[in-house]
């Protein structure tokens, strides 16, 4: 039999909660960890048609990237979307695990698969942590030949399989150090610009992001949030599995990006 504490105490190994970021809401979230599993399923955000496939399938256990409430609740009731889902959650006896800002930053989490996908070498964090803390957030490597923007840009859609993209900058301008950092994470633009990277590739932007990166001459490639975890996500429900043999472990199949592309 396999319980809740032994899925936690291994999430807790592959992407130690400590090391989330201060304001994150990470570790067991809802439910009790002692009760037995026997399926467990991932995804990147917890929405009432993706907890109905958990719940419908027999899952006991969600292991979500993006946290459920992440904000302060002042009530858990019906009247609204996420109450009625909760709820829902735990009259069927499904707990919910967050690795959150931690699984980002683990040394095989989402941003350092990020950086072996686009085959950077002599991968780093971009802001480092202490030993105790992970190996921090944000990568950055340099490719082993020098290329264009607009060429790196194409390996990054096929990489993806994105079926949209945008970027800032001239398609002609030399790219060999590259920074990465999953979801919205443009804020890490300036740190990568000091350690030297042409570019950086993140998930989303504001549009003043942008402009900045236009300014100062670093090149910027939005592949879409949901494109720049959702992969990550596919491989947790995949190392789950292979260390939990007994366990039907599965990435939610319900799960799509809220956006369309024309």
């Amino acid at each position: 039999m396999t319980t809740g504490r032994e899925i936690i105490d291994f999430l807790e190994g592959f992407a130690p909660t400590r090391s989330a970021e201060s304001w994150d809401n990470v570790g067991l979230l809802l439910g009790d960890s002692a009760q037995s599993v026997t399926r467990v399923m991932t995804c990147l955000t917890l929405t009432p048609d993706v907890a109905q496939e958990a719940v419908t399938a027999g899952a006991e256990f969600i292991v979500t990237h993006h946290p459920i409430l992440f904000r302060p609740v002042q009530s858990l009731t019906t009247a609204n979307p996420q109450g009625a889902m909760l709820l829902g959650l735990a009259q069927a006896g499904v707990a919910v695990f967050s690795p959150h800002t931690a699984f980002d930053s683990a040394v095989n989490g989402v941003n350092q698969q990020l950086a072996e996908l686009f085959e950077l070498q002599d991968i780093a964090p971009i802001r480092p942590a202490d030993e105790e803390n992970g190996p921090g957030s944000g990568r950055h490597g340099v490719l082993s030949t020098e290329t264009t923007l607009g060429d790196f840009v194409r390996v990054v859609a096929e990489q993806l399989s994105a079926p949209h993209l945008s970027y800032v900058g001239d398609d002609r301008q030399r790219v060999q150090r590259v920074g990465v950092a999953c979801g919205a994470a443009a804020e890490f633009m300036s740190d990568a610009r000091k350690l030297g990277c042409d570019v950086l590739v993140t998930g989303e932007a504001r549009f003043h992001d942008c402009l900045e990166a236009r300014g100062t001459g670093i090149g910027l490639v939005l592949v879409g949030h949901y494109q720049s975890e959702r992969p990550a996500v596919e491989s947790l429900a995949a190392t789950l599995s292979e260390n939990f043999p007994a366990l039907e472990v599965w990435a939610s199949r319900t799960e799509s990006d809220p956006l369309s592309w024309i």
